[in-house]
């Protein structure tokens, strides 16, 4: 089965539900319809230009390409978790924490299922890698920002009850127990939610997106399954090491709670 071809008119409907979503907010005065707009133009620009990137690096299929463009992607990805942070830590931290993280985590995971589970050849085949790479790092930029996000804002709001804990002789990893588990909690929920409404209330994209293309439903459920394992190994490494990290960073030698590492309150995407 033939993919159906869409012209540009026919994006150009499409859009046209954007923007008259963006119109009912601003009528409504909800404050939402210019973000819309230019997160919805920059969704065109963005896809568009990477659109011509890939089909380069396909025709390429050079390592050297895909490792530029995967680390490009990475350090996007962690300026987005920088961003997303209403408290960050100071001096690059919360760049660097976050970035750490998702390489340590989306980067192993996205090796070791290209190389040993997938087995395309060669390994880092870039319609392979590319795209397995970026469902990964996306999803591993929201756990490790929700969490971050939650730690951060959670020892601010608790720096009392964390202070009189350490006070009373408890180690900072008990002190900071409770939004520690919080903040990992938030950065795994998404996923967790994803994985347990799978076929059941949505079809996931790569498996909508095989089918589509006209791959048997039996192969893309194969697919999705391995991608959502993936997904959720990943984010959950990357959380995981990205809360380990912030904690300990709020803490120094001598186990004092450091506020004065956090910065002052951020509005989102700040």
């Amino acid at each position: 089965m033939n993919v159906i071809a869409l012209g540009w008119w026919q994006l150009g409907l499409a859009a046209l539900m954007v923007v008259a979503l963006a119109a009912c907010t601003t009528l409504s005065r909800l404050g939402v319809g210019r973000p819309l707009l230019v997160a919805a133009a920059r969704t065109a620009v963005q896809l568009t230009l990477i659109g011509l990137v890939l089909e380069a690096l396909f025709a390429s299929s050079r390592f050297l390409w895909v490792a530029l463009m995967a680390a490009a992607m990475l350090l996007i990805a962690g300026r987005e978790v920088m961003t997303r942070q209403q408290r960050r830590l100071t001096g690059g931290w919360a760049f660097g924490i976050g970035t750490l993280a998702m390489f340590l985590s989306s980067f192993s995971v996205t090796v070791l299922t290209l190389a040993v589970i997938v087995g395309p050849t060669p390994w880092y085949a870039p319609q392979y890698a590319i795209p397995l790479l970026g469902m990964l790092l996306g999803n591993t930029m929201t756990g490790v920002a929700l969490a971050m996000d939650r730690l951060t804002s959670g020892v601010w709001q608790q720096r009392r009850v964390i202070e009189n804990r350490l006070m009373l002789g408890q180690p900072w990893q008990a002190a900071i127990g409770d939004v520690r588990r919080e903040a990992m909690r938030s950065g795994m929920t998404p996923t967790i939610n994803a994985m347990a409404a799978a076929g059941v209330v949505s079809l996931p994209g790569m498996m909508t997106g095989q089918i589509l293309a006209g791959s048997a439903p039996a192969l893309a459920v194969k697919y999705q399954i391995l991608i959502m394992f993936a997904i959720t190994a990943g984010t959950g490494f990357g959380t995981l090491a990205a809360v380990a990290a912030g904690s300990r960073r709020l803490f120094d030698e001598r186990e004092r709670l450091r506020l004065d590492r956090l910065s002052p309150h951020q509005g989102r995407g700040g």
